[in-house]
């Protein structure tokens, strides 16, 4: 098993910054990668982005390309996801996800956190 904890969430105005961290415990040597989705109101979650635990290849989707960078420090069993240029659109709750069953790349993931919200103002 293995537990994620998010936290960074918060209030920022348009433009601004944020970075959520996403910390991982337990089997964590079973990890193949780790992402970042996102639910707004109303909307169904979305992949925002996702890295390898061992390479470190990182995908992300298009809207957030050139403003998001994923990120990890293994020896800290941490996540980053760094988000500049926020946009009132980015306003959603953001979980962590983990994956040791070799599927990230179908966006299945077997591990989650319980989410922390980002609201950008206008």
């Amino acid at each position: 098993q293995v537990q994620l904890e998010e936290s960074g969430g918060g209030l920022v105005q348009d433009g601004g910054s944020l970075r959520l961290s996403c910390v991982a415990s337990g089997r964590t040597f079973s990890l193949d990668a780790m992402g970042w989705f996102r639910q707004a109101p109303g909307k169904e979650r979305e992949f925002v982005a996702a890295i390898t635990w061992s390479g470190g290849s990182t995908y992300y989707t298009d809207s957030v390309k050139g403003r998001f960078t994923i990120s990890r420090d293994n020896a800290k069993n941490t996540v980053y996801l760094q988000m500049n240029s926020l946009k009132p659109e980015d306003t959603a709750v953001y979980y962590c996800a983990a994956d040791s069953r070799g599927l990230w790349r179908l966006r299945k993931y077997n591990y989650w956190g319980q989410g922390t919200q980002v609201t950008v103002s206008s």
